[in-house]
């Protein structure tokens, strides 16, 4: 087996560690105590109440952590998104605080690597500065998820013009969102990597139709939280709005989705870190008997030290991820990319399930998030690439060091 290198973790500088204690001051002052209203269902209180949060956010240095400086980001590197993306994480609002939620970030990188001066002109600057958001449109209810490169979404040029036709859903923030990135079959003859391409549609575009919001576990949200059902019936837009070059949308699809699964680990690190935190909190305080109270109980204990390990073992393979792609690029480390997204969903759902049990009855009520969480965030180990698909990837590259 190949040799695996000691962890070498980039330093964290004085004032970036002084940032990350500020960041986590304002999740904890301005943004938890919002969480009440979105739980709620609350959603114009939500919004006026987030928008002096968001200034905020921009006063300090936090919005657009993951975006380069020339495009009126932070620049931080991968490493120190992830940093900050973990402490976000610990409120359900704190990457929405910041500009920084999927699919909008992803969105963003495409744009500013591959979006010519008009359509970041149209398109990405809006969505810098937070006058907008967006969707990524690419999974269908026809096919499965795990193999993008079948896909029934059709655009046929016509003329100056291509002409979509096609079912999507999952479509992530869908709701108010104002243009989206679709993933159309643009070559049906081509080999399957090299048959569609991603193309910019405005959801005013007639022949956009948006179906429905996805009730999700029961629950139906609204906005950069939703899930919607949407179509796309003799949708015309100009052949300018093509990403890159056709028959890439594939390559570009993978190489939004390396960062974007560090953007996604450490978030749920940082939701992990919260669900400890409650879990530890009332389980100290949870008067059981007279005398006792619920952490005494041996198998708490048990619980709070193997969900502490398994967080910081997780956090330490998920920043060593982002430190090698930094230095190395995600093809590189691509093994530890899939161990990381496997891995980690596993130690949050495994920590949410116990810090819902630990709670009780209250850890089924929207009291806490804790609920919340397990209902939308189950879904780690299916979206951008299940569990299972990772493993037996990454079981088959281990393997051919062997033959």
């Amino acid at each position: 087996m190949n040799f695996t290198p000691v962890p070498d973790f980039p330093s964290v500088t004085p004032s970036f560690q002084a940032k990350l204690e500020r960041l986590k001051a304002i999740v904890d002052e301005h943004l938890i105590p919002l969480e009440s209203l979105m739980l709620a269902g609350n959603q114009d209180a939500l919004e006026g109440a987030l928008a002096p949060v968001k200034a905020l956010m921009k006063k300090e240095g936090f919005w657009l952590p993951q975006v380069p400086k020339d495009f009126g980001g932070q620049g931080f590197s991968l490493y120190e998104h992830g940093l900050i993306s973990e402490q976000l994480g610990r409120s359900m609002l704190g990457h929405v605080s910041c500009n920084c939620q999927a699919p909008d970030a992803g969105n963003m990188e495409v744009l500013i690597e591959r979006g010519t001066p008009a359509q970041q002109d149209t398109f990405l600057k809006p969505l810098l500065t937070g006058e907008i958001r967006s969707a990524f449109a690419m999974t269908e209810p026809e096919h499965a998820g795990s193999n993008p490169v079948i896909m029934s979404t059709r655009a046929v040029r016509d003329g100056d013009d291509y002409v979509i036709n096609g079912h999507k859903w999952y479509t992530t923030g869908a709701d108010g969102a104002a243009f989206f990135i679709v993933m159309a079959v643009t070559d049906p003859e081509a080999a399957p990597h090299e048959a569609a391409s991603q193309i910019l549609v405005p959801a005013d575009t007639k022949g956009y139709r948006h179906i429905r919001n996805i009730a999700v576990m029961g629950e139906t949200c609204w906005g950069h939280n939703s899930h919607a059902e949407i179509e796309f019936k003799d949708v015309r837009v100009p052949v300018s709005n093509l990403i890159g070059k056709e028959g890439e949308g594939f390559k570009i699809a993978q190489q939004r989705l390396g960062p974007g699964r560090i953007h996604h680990c450490m978030r749920w690190l940082g939701i992990c870190s919260r669900a400890f935190e409650l879990a530890a909190r009332y389980a100290a305080n949870r008067q059981l008997t007279h005398t006792q109270v619920l952490g005494d109980q041996q198998a708490i204990q048990f619980w709070l030290a193997e969900m502490r390990a398994e967080i910081e073992s997780a956090r330490l393979l998920v920043l060593d991820t982002a430190a090698r792609i930094d230095r190395e690029g995600q093809y590189a480390v691509r093994n530890n990319v899939s161990m990381i997204k496997f891995h980690t969903a596993g130690v949050l759902q495994r920590t949410l399930d116990r810090a819902l049990q630990i709670h009780g009855a209250l850890g089924m009520c929207d009291d806490t998030p804790i609920a919340f969480w397990y209902r939308h965030e189950r879904a780690a180990r299916i979206y951008d690439g299940p569990d299972e698909t990772h493993k037996r990837a990454f079981a088959r590259r281990l393997m051919k060091e062997f033959e």
